[in-house]
């Protein structure tokens, strides 16, 4: 069924998906960006920063917190303000052993 569909469609799809996943994200503020990069290796920041190279392939005159603000849903200072807790030891530890395994540490 996927290779039926139409490029219109799979991007329909595609934009309600990640509309969600913004959603999800909104509503779990708990989930601190630097858990995410621990675990799945991309952050709330990586989504808008994504969008926003999207909108510059599009021509589209946007910079990176508008990306941001896209994603947070507000200016990127003022979740961070509100939301973002400093991160632990042990994030911090668990995230530099994530980027040495990379090999980017």
């Amino acid at each position: 069924m996927l290779d039926q569909l139409t490029d219109d469609q799979r991007d329909r799809l595609d934009a309600a998906a990640f509309r969600r996943l913004l959603t999800h994200l909104d509503a779990n503020k708990d989930v601190q960006n630097i858990d995410l990069m621990i675990l799945a290796d991309f952050c709330r920041n990586c989504l808008g920063d994504w969008w926003t190279e999207a909108a510059q392939a599009e021509g589209l005159e946007l910079g990176r917190e508008d990306g941001r603000e896209r994603v947070y849903g507000m200016p990127y200072t003022q979740w961070k303000s509100e939301h973002q807790r400093p991160a632990t030891d042990e994030q911090m530890t668990a995230f530099k052993a994530r980027m040495a395994a990379k090999g980017k540490g």
